[in-house]
């Protein structure tokens, strides 16, 4: 992918953890995975019109079939704009990326509208938490000295902060540190972005942006000691990013869809 000279900023959707399924009827904890992604992408283009990126975080599919990737792949047609994916703790790496491949969607990095993009992989098969190997580690410091005059965002799955929540903090990036030991030697660095977490967070580290969005299905609870959801409308991130550096973004909802969720269930 190259990069595009504009006035405008460049405009980014991210849509994270859709946990589709090969069924049409595919329901997580009562709500249809696929009909809950379509409502969330109908509400963007309502609201914001075409992107220029699609960025999505994990957790494509649940069931890690190839019908479920090729329907998120389908489903993205009606964006006119490249996307990226990448692998959460559900999908299969080898199965999503081959799939990522037939839609031109498989992108480690790559510059755009006067911005670099990462793409992390922090997926471990078999495994719930996130880890990044010691090649995605070289490759994150590799590619962050080669773009050093550009404005980056980092994307991977997992957190990589405690977000305050029991359960989830054991299911997070686990060399965390590393990670950031990579981060602070770049100042380009202006945004890291994850999905895994099912909620919205914004913070800030040492100038870094820090951000998470909910899923286009099911929300945890804030807070949550245990397994918790609660009954939020499935959403997504928006961005604007100006090529200076500086990040505009709002996370929105579908708030217009109607489900059934199921409270008491103590995880999936």
């Amino acid at each position: 992918m190259s990069d595009h000279q504009s006035a405008r900023p460049l405009k980014v959707l991210q849509l994270t953890d859709p946990h589709l399924m090969a069924r049409e009827n595919g329901a997580l904890l009562g709500v249809n995975t696929r009909e809950s992604l379509s409502a969330v992408i109908e509400e963007a283009l309502r609201s914001h019109g075409q992107p220029d990126l699609v960025l999505a975080t994990g957790d494509i599919s649940q069931d890690a079939s190839v019908a479920s990737y090729h329907y998120f792949g389908q489903k993205l047609e009606v964006f006119q704009c490249p996307s990226a994916w990448i692998a959460g703790n559900h999908d299969d790496s080898a199965t999503m990326y081959a799939v990522a491949d037939e839609f031109d969607a498989r992108r480690r990095q790559f510059v755009l509208g006067g911005w670099h993009f990462v793409m992390l992989d922090s997926s471990v098969h078999g495994k719930v938490h996130g880890e990044l190997s010691a090649d995605e580690l070289a490759f994150l410091d590799q590619t962050l000295s080669e773009h050093s005059g550009l404005p980056t965002m980092v994307c991977l799955h997992h957190h990589p902060i405690d977000i305050g929540s029991d359960w989830m903090n054991q299911i997070g990036l686990k060399n965390r540190e590393a990670f950031w030991q990579v981060i602070d030697r770049h100042t380009n660095v202006r945004c890291v972005l994850w999905g895994h977490i099912h909620q919205e967070l914004q913070q800030q580290r040492k100038g870094v942006q820090l951000m998470a969005s909910p899923s286009t299905c099911i929300q945890f609870a804030r807070g949550s000691t245990d397994f918790a959801v609660e009954p939020l409308a499935p959403g997504y991130r928006w961005f604007e990013l100006d090529p200076s550096g500086n990040i505009t973004t709002k996370v929105c909802r579908a708030e217009q869809f109607r489900f059934n969720l199921d409270e008491g269930s103590a995880g999936y």
